[in-house]
């Protein structure tokens, strides 16, 4: 099995389109198409369903795309690895994260490591949690700042940036405004305001109800933090986010309310990574910039 085989097997999976695969490696199309039927031939199974408009995966192909992913992180990381032997972090640094974690300013964290390390490219991609842990574990991402979803594996290790408590934002006319602290059982019947399932904001909230054995709804979810404010700030419904959360808007405009009582409330913030061997020079680059007072990460 070659690897240009399985780059070029990627690359068809992940645009669904032999057109668009093939322009992306700048390769021919006929090209394109014999290296995958030469893999299909190797695996004795075929890879790919093909219509006039786009090619989805069979089930062998998901299984291989998983391989596949990895196959290629650990050989990017095998070139990295002599690169920084010769003192030259090089190469790509893929980065997940979620909006306004905890513990990190990526922003500021991207900027000092560009400053250090001018040859890496940096690619980020933002999304939930959940999604960031299964691409560190299938080798997509070489690291992610996320909130906790499980306990380490073989394929994943998450090390703690911080934890907060939760907090509860409503409206300042809510009747809840110029109360003290609230447990789950006070907000029972509420409407809700709150990101997608996937985000660590909603799955810190759902395990705190959860433990407290309290229904709640949520009517409105949204993708970002500050639709998630404006919608409260407007009387739509309350939320329940981390502490920080309540510093982006000034004082008067939420009435914010520590939540207590339940049975999981701290927003537990990590940074995600495979197995120490797996983990690129890059990475460990960016993760070694955290601990450097002058990038104001902490």
């Amino acid at each position: 099995m070659e690897l240009r085989h399985l780059q070029h097997f990627v690359a068809v999976a992940e645009e669904q389109h032999f057109t668009r695969a093939a322009e992306r490696l700048m390769v021919s199309q006929s090209g394109l198409s014999a290296s995958i039927r030469a893999l299909e031939r190797e695996l004795q199974a075929p890879l790919f369903v093909r219509t006039t408009r786009r090619v989805t995966l069979t089930e062998a192909g998901k299984a291989l795309l998983t391989e596949a992913g990895r196959i290629l992180a650990q050989v990017r990381a095998a070139h990295d690895a002599v690169a920084a032997v010769r003192g030259v972090v090089r190469g790509t640094l893929s980065l997940g994260t979620e909006q306004c974690i905890a513990g990190v300013c990526v922003a500021k964290l991207l900027a000092a490591f560009r400053r250090r390390h001018p040859d890496v490219e940096i690619r980020l991609r933002q999304a939930g949690s959940g999604a960031l842990a299964e691409e560190i574990a299938a080798g997509s991402l070489d690291l992610a700042f996320a909130v906790t979803t499980r306990a380490d594996t073989a394929q994943l290790r998450c090390i703690p940036l911080a934890s907060e408590p939760m907090t509860v934002l409503c409206h300042p006319t809510h009747r809840l405004a110029s109360g003290g602290a609230v447990t789950p059982e006070d907000l029972g019947g509420e409407a809700f305001v709150d990101f997608h399932p996937d985000w660590g904001p909603r799955r810190t909230t759902d395990a705190a109800f959860a433990a407290a054995d309290v229904q709640r709804t949520v009517t409105l979810e949204v993708n970002d933090v500050h639709s998630l404010l404006d919608l409260v700030q407007e009387g739509l419904g309350i939320a329940v986010v981390p502490r920080h959360f309540s510093h982006k808007r000034e004082a008067s405009a939420l009435a914010a309310l520590p939540l207590k009582g339940a049975g999981e409330t701290s927003y537990d913030t990590v940074a995600m990574l495979p197995p120490p061997e797996a983990t690129s020079p890059a990475a460990r680059a960016l993760m070694r910039l955290l601990d450097d007072p002058a990038v104001g990460c902490g």
